[in-house]
């Protein structure tokens, strides 16, 4: 006959006793947090590799707008720089009407930026954005971010230094460059910026040494609003360029030990040939 009699209280029986369930969740615990890490990086590397595929997207998007308009680049500018008055100026109608971020993103499907409402701007999942971005306190912008919009991808101004951006440093007036550079004229495409991440945190404005306000305020800028937001395996942070030739390339800074660090200093001097095509 089958034994059906069940434990007395205070007999081992086949569950776990609480010594052996809190040994569990303690390796449970461990496993955790070595995972942890691990989880981070691969979500830093996504996001990387994430911000290098939209960059090579917007890089093979000018090459194609080029195409259509007779080498020409679009403008640098937009509606962020000259408002939504109607342009008195021809460098204010290239602002108003023919900036990237209007005229290059519909061939990539997407809608022209002026198109979007205030507050309804695209955000980090749309190709206008870098995955990475972060805004810091509303509080420390000379702007609304959340309400005008911001761009964590920024044009390279030094292609295009007409009467509406900064001189070069240290060459008052030498900012007459055409509103729309021909592609032609590009000495070394593979040298010369085209976009690159911008920085949205303030206090890492001019290579981390001076708070910049206007941060991501503009679709087109200087090296000062260059932004390292990518970490590498080895810890180092650094950011995406992307070049005319439409390659994509990691680099820590874009500001160099020879500038000087100054609210003054806008545009880099007139013969950088990594900013300036010609």
């Amino acid at each position: 006959m089958r034994n059906t009699t069940r434990p007395k209280a205070g007999t081992t029986g086949c569950g776990f006793t609480l010594v052996e369930l809190l040994v569990v969740l303690a390796i449970i615990a461990l496993l955790c947090a070595m995972m942890l890490p691990a989880l981070g990086r691969a979500k830093s590397a996504a996001r990387q590799a994430v911000c290098q595929s939209r960059l090579r997207q917007w890089g093979l998007a000018f090459a194609a707008y080029a195409a259509e308009n007779s080498g020409f680049y679009p403008h640098t500018d937009g509606r962020d720089r000259s408002g939504d008055e109607q342009p008195l100026t021809r460098e204010a109608i290239a602002d108003y009407w023919f900036g990237w971020v209007d005229v290059v993103a519909p061939l990539m499907g997407e809608k022209p930026w002026r198109d979007h409402g205030r507050g309804a701007y695209p955000g980090v999942r749309s190709v206008f954005q870098c995955p990475s971005a972060r805004l810091a306190s509303e509080a420390l912008y000379s702007y609304k971010p959340l309400r005008n919009g911001y761009f964590s991808y920024a044009m390279n101004s030094c292609l295009e230094l007409d009467a509406s951006c900064w001189p070069p440093y240290g060459r008052p007036g030498g900012n007459e460059m055409p509103s729309f550079l021909n592609t032609a004229r590009i000495r070394t495409p593979e040298r010369a910026i085209l976009l690159f991440d911008q920085l949205l945190d303030p206090h890492k404005g001019y290579g981390g040494s001076t708070m910049n306000r206007s941060a991501g305020r503009n679709c087109g800028s200087y090296p000062k609003a260059f932004s390292a937001c990518h970490a590498r395996s080895e810890g180092a942070l650094g950011g995406f360029l992307l070049y005319c030739d439409s390659h994509v390339t990691w680099k820590e800074t874009a500001w160099k030990d020879s500038w000087p660090v100054t609210p003054e200093f806008e545009a880099p001097p007139r013969d950088d040939p990594d900013w300036y095509p010609y």
